[in-house]
């Protein structure tokens, strides 16, 4: 990828009205070599990027892990950090996220100040991004680790005012969030009420497991959706294969 044109590749293909899937590649769930395969197999049957990241990382080969991924991909690896720790110039940008559901300063702008200078350090390219968590049913980890409560998922005009608000602070896009393995993905109404109110590119993910799923979020209004943990399940690759088709459908 060129820098500084993650985003711009995004907004255009929006603009157009086409659909994007990425996938969600998590260090601490496969190794390297899994990690480049997997990558290598969704960018061949049409997946549009890879996220790299998670809430927790216990392992540490972040740039080792990137660098395998890249190895294998042309199209763009994006960070997906869960904290300021989780960067690396390997990538070819960082999804910059604030997490504009909460109220804990740490996660709306503490750890945003300490990763700030690291990224420009590293020459990739941030993408601001108002990260916003819906309940799922069950405490996910993004909630336990932020310390921060979820919109709650029967009020979606409450996403939709947050979302607002991030666009009008000038964020580039809106990452709806159930939660790794959520029990219930983003409630369609939710997703529905924020695409009413905003028209930067729009981000959903969790709890999407299969085709049906993905297909009620991009008819929804998802411009982008999110699978992670569907590629550690049975089948997983062979799901993946499916939602492309769904997306490229769309």
């Amino acid at each position: 990828m060129n820098p500084g044109t993650v985003l711009s590749e995004i907004q255009k293909q929006v603009s157009k009205g086409s659909k994007c899937y990425w996938i969600l590649l998590d260090p601490d769930d496969f190794t390297l070599s899994q990690a480049s395969d997997i990558a290598a197999q969704a960018q061949e049957c049409g997946v549009n990027g890879i996220l790299i990241g998670g809430s927790l990382l216990n392992t540490n080969h972040l740039d080792d892990f990137t660098a395998a991924i890249k190895k294998n991909i042309s199209i763009p690896a994006i960070l997906f950090p869960g904290d300021a720790t989780q960067i690396s110039a390997e990538a070819d940008a960082i999804l910059f996220l604030s997490l504009v559901s909460g109220r804990n300063p740490v996660n709306l702008i503490g750890e945003q100040v300490k990763g700030a200078p690291l990224i420009k350090k590293c020459g990739i390219e941030p993408i601001s991004t108002a990260y916003m968590l819906v309940e799922s049913g069950a405490v996910s980890s993004v909630e336990f680790m932020s310390n921060t409560r979820p919109l709650p998922r029967t009020k979606p005009m409450i996403a939709a005012a947050h979302a607002l608000a991030a666009q009008y602070m000038g964020m580039s896009m809106i990452y709806l969030e159930a939660g790794s393995g959520a029990p219930q993905s983003v409630p369609n109404e939710t997703i529905q009420a924020v695409r009413d109110y905003v028209d930067i590119p729009l981000i959903v993910g969790g709890g999407i497991r299969d085709v049906k799923t993905a297909q009620e979020k991009l008819a929804a209004g998802a411009d982008v959706i999110v699978t992670g943990n569907l590629l550690r399940q049975e089948k997983g690759l062979e799901v993946m294969k499916k939602i492309v088709e769904v997306v490229k459908n769309n």
